[in-house]
């Protein structure tokens, strides 16, 4: 039987503030799940007319499910927040993907009807879970030859970049970088921007006791291309990749409200964007950065239109190059302002599977300061060579 499928909106989205991961850091005495509650709860504080009992699902993502984000994380995050034992949830992991992933997974419930009001986010404490810790690599993908060993090490994918594509140079990445942390500690000095309106504050317990973490910990609005280039190059000797042109290994949390428009409707929410359509796409494992290309393209030739077309880019930035790379491949400026306008993981830190919501909100955001920006995109790279991209359309337009 066919069956009409319903238009997807996201109505509001919010995260805690970005922190180090490791011993120090700003999270280091709290537990995955508990940032996740905190942002389930402010989600719902602040959209009183979606009822709790109405949530149709909850859909977390962690790239690391052990430990304190291990146990079924959108059910255990569900309970922990008040929501009704009623309503489910479940985990996904897609790696950086994750959030994103949790939205397509939820937004795809809404359009068959299978709910009409769903929470997406991802939560991911890389403090506690370091990338790669408790992880069992077949043995068969290097003794086959099925990947390079390179694949396995985020970083030195990003040396593959620079070697793949020399046009692109530690030079540019560093401009990039630089440019990536004053477009967020200009937005950040703003009371009224972009995360005074998406990040929750949150009381945590430190060595120094309680304290209130509400602002991301990577933000350095001191740098300049010239001390980027006397940084050590950590993944190869005489490399280009460095901590000031990387996203630091960071703990976070984040999660939005997904919708049907008709149910927004009914209860007087409001969306402020509309899914118009997703893609995944796989590379080589070791270009891993290369996968927003593919992606990008293929939701763009979906939808009938041309990157010409899109007004607002949010693109993750786990490496200056990734995103060199994407805009090499899609014929866009680094520095053209559609692109990153408030900063990115340079400057924000990248707790993986929790990105994704944290590049939505940023674009929702975005299309209200640009109501003549018709649809935005919010892509990113994954690691074994995968790329993620949504492409959506803005509320507000016209």
């Amino acid at each position: 039987m066919a069956r009409e499928l319903q238009e997807v909106v996201y109505v509001d989205g919010v995260r805690t503030a970005f922190g180090k991961a490791g011993q120090g850091g700003l999270f280091w005495k709290t537990r995955a799940d508990d940032m996740g509650v905190k942002v389930v709860r402010e989600l719902l504080r602040r959209n009183p007319e979606a009822p709790a009992e109405r949530i149709g699902d909850v859909v977390m993502a962690a790239t690391a499910q052990v430990g304190d984000q291990g146990l079924t994380l959108g059910r255990d995050v569900g309970l922990l927040a008040g929501l009704p034992h009623t309503v489910p949830g479940f985990a996904v992991d897609r790696m950086c993907a994750g959030a994103l992933t949790a939205t397509t997974a939820a937004a795809g419930e809404i359009a068959m009807g299978a709910c009409d009001l769903a929470i997406a986010g991802g939560i991911e404490h890389m403090g506690h879970h370091p990338m790669g810790e408790d992880v069992d690599f077949n043995p068969r993908f290097v003794s086959e030859r099925l990947i390079d060993e390179s694949a396995a090490v985020m970083g030195q994918t990003a040396e593959n970049l620079h070697d793949a594509f020399p046009a692109l140079t530690k030079a540019a990445a560093d401009r990039y970088a630089a440019e990536s942390q004053r477009r967020a500690s200009e937005a950040w000095a703003d009371p009224e921007s972009v995360f005074a309106s998406t990040v929750v504050p949150m009381s945590v317990f430190t060595d120094e006791g309680w304290k209130i973490a509400d602002r991301d910990e990577f933000l350095r609005p001191e740098t300049t291309v010239e001390g980027l280039a006397e940084l050590r190059t950590p993944f190869r000797a005489g490399g280009r990749v460095t901590a000031g042109n990387s996203a630091g290994l960071t703990d976070g949390a984040t999660a939005a409200l997904l919708a049907s428009q008709s149910a927004a409707l009914e209860l007087g929410l409001e969306p402020r964007m509309c899914l118009v359509g997703f893609a995944y796409a796989g590379v080589e494992p070791h270009l891993m950065g290369l996968g927003p290309v593919p992606a990008t393209e293929r939701v763009l030739e979906r939808a009938g239109i041309g990157i010409e077309d899109v007004g607002l880019f949010e693109l993750n930035e786990p490496f200056a190059v990734q995103v060199l790379t994407w805009c090499d491949g899609m014929g866009v400026a680094p520095d053209d302002p559609r692109l990153n306008p408030y900063g990115g993981a340079i400057a924000c830190g990248h707790p993986l599977a929790a990105t994704g919501v944290r590049l939505m909100a940023q674009l929702a955001y975005g299309f209200e300061q640009r109501p003549d920006a018709r649809y935005g995109l919010t892509a990113l790279c994954v690691g074994m060579g995968m790329g993620a991209a949504l492409l959506w359309e803005n509320a507000r337009h016209g």
